[in-house]
Formats: structure tokens, C-alpha cells, sequence
């Protein structure tokens, strides 16, 4: 390339950056954006969105109001079906819903009629740590007991991680747990366990165990068992990893392609096909609004736990997920079945 054509080039490129820029600035600029959350009101993923919503307003280009609508559903499966065959790819939609969802369809979930590595993924506010957790009166108080009791534990739909990880640990361990699903919301899993419906819950984040039963914390009404998670959370140093609890690699390599998604914490996607601008400011909004200095003192308050993983390395993660080799996706769908 000559002189001539390189300041051309460049001339072009210095030309088309601003005109990229209003555009996205035209688009949002006295625009709502929605952005959906797959459970009812009230539980953790309605209160990370909410905090997240107000100061994406405050960093995205034409300031556009965020609102937050609720879809409900399936473990929040209908609100992700909806982003991504029915909501518009436009950028003003976006949702939140179980970090689970990234691993459906490699997992053969019934009803995954998507292809996760086709969302854009914005980002997630947290890189979570989920728990098993026993209400205090049914008298459970090590994890000898624990493995070897015939327990009650209340779950949302078939496939969230609330009725996931017990079959896990009957699959994997040889518990013999036993699952109620059809409970909602994320609260009901509580109530049902402080009624005495259930032994108690699964699948729970220590984040959102915290933020929602911190007396229940406090007071040790709830007895920890174990730990899905990638590491050990700092505050739950003696609750063991379930991969502590495998017993042998073809297990561990199961567990963790399995645990791998508690990376994704609390997840935002938009749906495909959304123009790469669009996807970039959003992105950008999200990444400032959790690194701002009043976001990050609000959470304190509320007890929520912050960690940002940014909508690149979600996509990254995501993309991952899905070259593992056969035989690992293979035991990874064993530990998962519902036998």
C-alpha cells in the first residue's frame, strides 16, 4: 500500500469510528431498554438486575432508561427461548436468567431449542459458589450424615441446578435424594425448607444465601454440606468441593465440565444477531456500571457479592464449553440423568 492510499485508509477509518459511535448514541438516545430476568420478583437474580439496570443507564451512550421486566418459567429455559427465537435483535432487549442455560443443550436438556455460543453475551456481575445447605431441624451436622441420610430438597424446574445437583450427587455418590420440583421462585425453595416441606435446598449461591437469609447465616439454621464450585469460597474453608467428594478422574472431569458454568455467575445475554456496536456498548455499560464506586457500595449494603466477568470472556467460556471432548460431555450427561 502506498502513501496515498494509507492516509486515504486512515482518513476513512477516522470518519467511520464517530459515525459508529452516533450511532449507537442515536439508537438509545430517549430509548427503554428491557432487560428480562427469567424469575419472579423478589429473589436474588430480581435484585442483581435491578442494581445493574440503574447504572447502565448511567454509562451507556444516549443514557437510555433500563426497566426491568420479569419472564418467569422452566428455570427461567421460556424467558432464554424467548430471547432467542421471539425478542427483538436490535439491542433494546437483553436478559438475565441461570448460568446453567450455557450448558443445556450440550447437556441434552429437553426443550433447549437454542444454541448458546450464537448469544451475545454481556456479561456477569459474580463468579458464583453454589451450596447444598440443610435446615438446622432436621439435625444434619457433618458430611458423613449428610451422604448417608435419604433427604428432601425442594428445585424450581427439572434442570435447574436446584434439582440438577442433588442427581448429581445420587448419580455420582450413591445418595438417595430425593427431588420435589415445581416450587416457582428462588424464595419458595427457602420457605419450603423453614416449613418443613424439605430437608432442604441445592443449587443455592452462598451470595444470594447471605443476601436473602443472612440471619439464617448467622443464626446457623442452615448446616452447609458442600460446595459446587471451580475453588473453595474464602468464608466456607472446611465445606468440601463435591470434586473432593469424587472418586475417581472420569468423575472429576465430569464435575468439571459441570462446574465450569459457576464461572458465569450471575449471566446477561442478548439475543443473536443484535449489530456488533449495539453488543459492544452494552457490554461496556455493563463492565462500568459493576466497576463504578456507588454500584460497588450499594452491593455492599445489600450483601451482594461483585465479580465482574466480562462479556468476551463469557463468550470465550462458552465456546469452550462446547469443544470438550465427547467422553467428557458423555459423563458429564451420566451425572446429570434422571434415573
Amino acid at each position: 500500500m502506498n502513501r496515498i492510499h494509507r492516509i486515504i485508509a486512515l482518513a476513512l477509518l477516522l470518519i467511520a469510528q464517530p459515525a459508529a459511535a452516533d450511532e449507537v448514541t442515536d439508537f438509545y438516545k430517549g430509548r427503554t431498554v428491557s432487560l428480562f430476568v427469567g424469575y419472579p420478583p423478589g429473589g436474588g437474580y430480581d435484585v442483581y438486575a435491578r442494581l445493574v439496570a440503574r447504572y447502565m443507564t448511567k454509562h451507556m451512550p444516549g443514557a437510555p432508561q433500563f426497566t426491568v421486566r420479569h419472564k418467569p418459567g422452566a428455570a427461567s429455559l421460556n424467558l432464554v427461548s424467548e430471547l432467542y427465537n421471539v425478542l427483538p435483535r436490535d439491542g433494546s432487549v437483553f436478559g438475565m436468567f441461570a448460568r446453567s442455560v450455557a450448558m443445556d443443550k450440550l447437556l441434552g436438556r429437553a426443550g433447549a431449542n437454542f444454541n448458546p455460543v450464537e448469544f451475545n453475551w454481556i456479561g456477569s456481575a459474580n463468579n458464583e459458589v453454589s451450596i447444598c445447605a440443610v435446615w438446622h431441624a432436621v439435625g444434619v451436622r457433618s458430611i458423613e450424615a449428610f451422604l448417608a441420610r435419604p433427604l428432601t430438597f425442594a428445585a424450581n424446574a427439572p434442570g435447574a441446578e436446584s434439582d440438577v445437583y442433588p442427581r448429581i450427587l445420587n448419580n455420582l455418590l450413591g445418595t438417595k435424594f430425593k427431588v420435589v420440583t415445581g416450587y416457582p421462585g428462588v424464595n419458595d425453595l427457602s420457605l419450603a425448607m423453614e416449613r418443613g416441606e424439605t430437608d432442604g435446598r441445592c443449587g443455592w449461591t452462598w451470595s444470594a444465601a447471605k443476601a436473602a437469609r443472612g440471619d439464617w447465616v448467622r443464626d446457623n439454621k442452615i448446616y452447609v454440606a458442600v460446595q459446587f464450585a471451580t475453588e473453595k469460597h474464602p468464608e466456607l474453608p472446611k465445606v468440601p468441593l463435591v470434586t473432593e467428594l469424587a472418586r475417581n478422574d472420569r468423575e472429576r472431569a465430569a464435575l468439571g465440565l459441570i462446574l465450569s458454568q459457576q464461572a458465569m455467575g450471575r449471566p446477561f445475554a442478548a439475543p443473536p444477531g443484535v449489530p456488533p456496536a449495539r453488543v459492544a456498548a452494552l457490554r461496556n455499560a455493563f463492565a462500568r456500571a459493576v466497576a463504578d464506586p456507588a454500584f460497588l457500595a450499594e452491593a455492599d449494603k445489600q450483601q451482594l457479592e461483585i465479580k465482574l466477568v466480562d462479556g468476551a470472556a463469557l463468550q470465550a467460556m462458552v465456546e469452550r464449553m462446547f469443544k470438550s471432548p465427547p467422553e467428557v460431555v458423555a459423563a458429564a450427561r451420566a451425572a446429570i440423568a434422571q434415573r
